[in-house]
């Protein structure tokens, strides 16, 4: 199973804390407080990642209601693996990614989406970069569907 990483779960805060804003200033939302104690225990741990399977229901209900806000795949619609590339030239997956992409859990297609962004070498980030920013819109509003 696939680990989340803790910009994940901050992610996951930030998205709640603005859906669910305090209503006195000072208490969270339930979806705060459970993935709030989640992203405590990994600091006093010093721990980057966790695995999303050992979350605590309540945190990783949480997790994947902000994850399912996100744009699900990076895909440009220019895949270079159909071509023979190992590495798609439009969106930074590995051609096993593309391939697997609907089997993968939300921690897995995080994982792929951390590293293409930080690699920051596909084209979704450079000269395709509009064209990403709109599929990953038009993604995202289909999905609410």
């Amino acid at each position: 199973m696939a680990n989340l990483h803790i910009t994940d779960i901050e992610s996951a805060i930030d998205w709640w804390r603005e859906k669910k804003p305090s209503a006195d200033g000072i208490t969270a939302c339930a979806e705060v407080r459970a993935l709030a104690e989640v992203y405590a225990l990994m600091a006093i741990a010093h721990a980057s990642e966790r695995d999303e399977e050992a979350m605590p229901p309540d945190a990783r209900a949480a997790w994947l209601a902000w994850y399912a806000s996100t744009p699900d795949a990076p895909c440009i619609a220019i895949c270079s693996t159909s071509q023979g590339d190992a590495i798609c030239k439009g969106c930074g997956r590995t051609f096993e990614e593309v391939q697997h992409w609907t089997l993968m859990t939300p921690a897995e297609k995080r994982q792929t989406w951390r590293r293409i962004t930080q690699e920051g070498t596909a084209w979704r980030f450079n000269r395709y970069a509009e064209r990403a920013r709109e599929m990953s819109g038009a993604g995202a509003r289909t999905r609410r569907r």
